[in-house]
């Protein structure tokens, strides 16, 4: 190399992803709020209350939003009924449990998530049961219903943040059903945000638990990506690399060895782009764009299958031929190939 002369890298222009349709939370989340007793009734008297629809990872939506989630066209919003239309049973289980998550203010309105299936788990006795049986009968037909990958990419930044948060408290609340301590049962707290033993002494108090995973878009020293075929996917579908952080793991060292466990190679330089949440059921996925070290791929075999480089040129071809599936419009992946591509997908 001639010391008088100057090369440049692409890799030097690796900026932070602009957007991430699962980060788009714009409210307050007022976490001093949060434990905060009798809240819901205390905010509807106010007539500033407004209370979305979860039941899974299912939203409810005026309808309409299916037809135009299916034909990409048009901005989605939630289904968001005043406070005031919430339903008696709500706020009725023992303990003062509640199936509504409180997440946040914004614009002087505050905003709650009923969760269909924490209320009917939270149903004791046989007229509760029967008047939470008939409100998801009528919630059923009067709604459409569409699950958050789906919403989005296309969803209002507002109702896209509030529905990331009920669901993914949703996910919590009804799966972690018993004290890890002692094996008694749990019941929510601190208006969805928390969770605490049912057994008598001393409260124990449990949080939701995340799982942060890294994702890692890696170049070659030809600005040539390194896409992935995993093994569970359908066969035309290609991403990056990608894996769960370990115990006693930093992100950095994530990226480095799931990139030799699965593709054995080694990294460079690394930047990092960005995160979101990504709650099916209780991941944080992290962004990280990495310099490959070499050009020879050895796949794991379990589970990546296959792998290749692949310009620009090459990835544009491959596209219009229907040979490589790019990742999910919701998913971290397609806005950082998206980036490195330099169109829209």
């Amino acid at each position: 190399m001639d010391a008088q002369q100057t090369y440049f890298s692409p890799f030097s222009l690796a900026q932070t992803l602009p957007f991430l349709p699962l980060a788009q939370s714009q409210v307050d989340y007022c976490t001093h709020l949060r434990r905060q007793s009798g809240l819901f009734q205390q905010l509807s008297r106010q007539k500033k209350v407004l209370v979305m629809l979860v039941q899974g990872q299912r939203l409810g939506v005026p309808y309409g939003s299916l037809e135009r989630a299916q034909q990409g066209s048009g901005t989605l919003s939630l289904a968001l009924l005043p406070g005031e239309y919430v339903p008696s049973f709500v706020g009725s289980a023992p303990g003062g449990s509640s199936s509504l998550y409180f997440l946040g203010s914004a614009s002087e309105q505050h905003f709650f998530a009923l969760d269909l299936d924490l209320a009917k788990k939270l149903s004791t006795n046989s007229s509760t049961a029967k008047e939470v049986g008939d409100f998801i009968d009528r919630a059923q037909t009067r709604f459409e219903w569409l699950d958050l990958k789906s919403f989005a990419p296309r969803g209002l930044s507002r109702d896209v943040g509030l529905a990331t948060s009920a669901v993914a408290l949703s996910s919590w609340q009804n799966s972690q059903q018993y004290c890890p301590s002692c094996g008694a049962s749990t019941q929510p707290f601190a208006n969805g945000w928390e969770q605490v033993c049912t057994q008598e002494g001393p409260s124990r108090e449990f949080f939701a638990r995340i799982e942060p995973a890294v994702i890692t878009e890696i170049v070659d020293s030809k600005d040539r990506l390194l896409l992935a075929h995993n093994t569970a996917w359908e066969p035309d579908r290609y991403s990056l690399c990608a894996g769960f952080v370990e115990a006693g793991e930093s992100f950095e060292r994530a990226v480095r060895r799931e990139a030799m466990e699965e593709l054995q190679i080694p990294l460079g330089h690394m930047r990092y782009l960005g995160s979101q949440p990504w709650p099916f059921p209780s991941s944080l996925m992290v962004a990280f764009k990495a310099q490959a070290l070499t050009d020879d791929v050895t796949v794991d075999g379990q589970e990546i299958d296959h792998a290749l480089w692949v310009s620009r040129d090459e990835y544009s071809q491959a596209l219009s031929q229907g040979t490589i599936v790019p990742p999910t419009q919701a998913s971290v992946a397609h806005y950082m190939i998206e980036q490195w591509y330099g169109h829209m997908l």
